[in-house]
């Protein structure tokens, strides 16, 4: 089953089988934003259970894609397709808490069913805010408001989940934790997982697959393959961030003796 907008075609979730379909793919796909085209003729696949994170300079459009992929953006054109799984959760860079909600009700926002508080509370176990579960947004700390908007993410159980540089606002301490939370809950929950950054070294120390997203399409495909836990000090790291870092046009130092 599939549905058109603007030339577009939606495959709907529950065409064919999990099996034979990616998480996400595109193909196509065409952003304007009056006569400047973000996206040309994009076209992405991510497989199911894979983590791939999108690089590109500012304006590069890569939060158009994420948007245009968890179909927040109803103006995307093309011939193509655009398919995504039915649950899709999504983590921004402001954790976007309600004020006016306690943690543990901010995480089953909008969740249904007799189990939604008992589904909250191990979400929250998950991500070492169990004993925050009555504590208002602001009493958090950053890193803790994020962790609870991770545990907003997965306790839908979804199949894809959308982050748009959500560790872009925190320290740099806070940033190396959550990392780690975050890769840990990859590797139990197992989602498909798109994320947006500017940072090349939060790529290739979390993704298994990095993206660079120029002139509006994909030009560069990177698989990245490391040992568990990942080391910067691994020269294999250093290689994969020197590729990238050319491929943002980002110059490297030269070494002197």
């Amino acid at each position: 089953m599939a549905t058109h907008s603007g030339g577009l075609t939606e495959v709907l979730p529950g065409t064919g089988t999990m099996d034979e379909r990616p998480a996400v793919r595109t193909t196509g796909l065409v952003r304007r934003f009056g006569d400047r085209v973000v996206l040309k003729e994009l076209d992405l696949s991510v497989a199911q259970g894979e983590f791939t994170a999108l690089l590109g300079r500012s304006g590069s459009g890569k939060s158009t894609l994420l948007r245009a992929v968890a179909r927040l953006d109803h103006t995307v054109e093309g011939s193509g397709e655009l398919l995504v799984p039915e649950r899709v959760s999504l983590s921004f860079q402001d954790s976007r808490l309600l004020p006016w909600l306690r943690v543990l009700d901010n995480v089953i926002l909008g969740l249904r069913g007799p189990k939604a508080r008992e589904r909250g509370l191990t979400a929250l176990a998950e991500v070492g805010l169990e004993d925050r579960d009555r504590s208002w947004p602001h009493e958090l700390s950053g890193g803790e408001q994020q962790r609870a908007a991770l545990a907003r993410a997965l306790v839908r159980d979804p199949e894809l989940l959308l982050a748009d540089e959500p560790f872009g606002a925190l320290d740099a301490l806070t940033r190396i934790r959550m990392h780690g939370l975050l890769r840990e809950l990859y590797e139990r929950h197992r989602p498909a997982v798109l994320l947006v950054t500017h940072d090349v070294d939060e790529a290739v120390e979390l993704a298994e697959r990095v993206l660079v997203l120029e002139g509006g399409q994909i030009s560069v495909d990177l698989r990245i393959d490391l040992s568990s836990p990942r080391s910067r000090r691994d020269p294999r790291f250093q290689e994969y961030r020197d590729t990238l870092l050319t491929a943002l046009g980002v110059a490297q130092p030269q070494l002197t003796n």
